[in-house]
């Protein structure tokens, strides 16, 4: 099992990310107030960007989905999936609040086996239950390019090494 900081409290993930290399686990995720059924066959031939975090109702998370929402207006045929076990109607009216048009929220909401697959579910402090913070990028074929774990769950990702690796 990983572990990861949230402040000064270890927190046990329930796994580990897949391996740079691999194809990503396929998924059940719920986009929009009409709670649509998304899985990874949706977004084939599109290389993905994973914002991975805990819950938009926080600086460092909200930080990451309005970034990732700047960074990917200037690329194409990328698309962002920022996921959350936040319920779609929050997802939606953050977006709406924020003017975040470039990237696509999903939830966790439906089933729960996103984070069990992916191996990030805190099993213990606060943030018990929800999705630890990290980025995945694929490439077309759903083949994961790159991943990082934030180790510390309040520091937003490395978003220069992802755009160096989604702009190979």
């Amino acid at each position: 099992m990983t572990q990861v900081l949230l402040g000064e409290t270890i927190v046990q993930l329930n796994g580990n990310l897949p391996s740079v290399g691999s194809q990503a686990p396929d998924f059940l995720l719920v986009e929009g107030k009409n709670l649509e059924n998304r899985s990874l066959g949706d977004y084939a031939g599109k290389r993905i960007v994973m914002n991975i975090f805990p819950t938009i109702n926080t600086p460092v998370c909200s930080a990451s989905a309005k970034r990732f929402n700047e960074i990917v207006e200037t690329l194409n045929d990328v698309i962002v999936l920022c996921i959350s076990k936040d319920l779609p109607w929050n997802q939606e009216n953050f977006c709406y609040e924020n003017d975040l048009n470039n990237v696509v929220f999903l939830s966790d909401m439906r089933n729960h086996q996103f984070g069990e697959k992916y191996g990030i579910i805190h099993q213990n402090a606060k943030f018990q239950g929800l999705l630890a913070r990290c980025v995945l990028v694929l490439n077309q074929n759903g083949t994961i390019e790159y991943t990082e774990l934030v180790e510390q769950t309040g520091h937003e990702p490395d978003y220069d090494k992802v755009l160096e690796i989604i702009q190979k």
